[in-house]
């Protein structure tokens, strides 16, 4: 497989492993013609966020270990659904971005601007930010 980029041109970094995320649970926003919704947006999770996805029908907070997912809480990274970002970014509750772990292929549904307007750099080790 080729490797993939990301929106910025590089390769595409890891977006998060506590929890794992991915499509293909990898820690990468790597996709796929078998991703069918396109989990290519690296977003750091706020609460606004969470709660409009929930508000949308798309629960990310809620734990289904029928899947393997605890449920999602405010500061972790995760691989969402480009038009579910996109969804969010229009309605003013958009996440901040990983754009260096955010899939080139998002920018088939979302703006490169957008996702610049909503950038963010988040350290590794997030207790850096207490």
């Amino acid at each position: 497989m080729d490797t993939e980029l990301s929106v910025l041109g590089g390769p595409l970094e890891e977006c998060g492993t506590d929890p794992v995320t991915g499509f293909f649970r990898d820690g990468c926003c790597s996709t796929g013609p078998e991703d069918l919704g396109s989990h290519t947006v690296c977003a750091v999770m706020t609460e606004e966020f969470l709660a409009h996805q929930t508000a949308v029908g798309n629960d990310l907070v809620t734990p289904r270990p029928e899947f393997n997912f605890a449920g999602l809480r405010p500061g972790d990274r995760w691989c969402v659904v480009a038009a579910r970002w996109l969804q969010a970014f229009h309605a003013g509750a958009a996440a901040p971005v990983v754009l260096a772990s955010t899939n080139a292929r998002a920018l088939e549904v979302i703006p490169l601007a957008a996702l610049r307007s909503n950038a963010v750099d988040v350290p590794p080790d997030l207790s850096s930010l207490t």
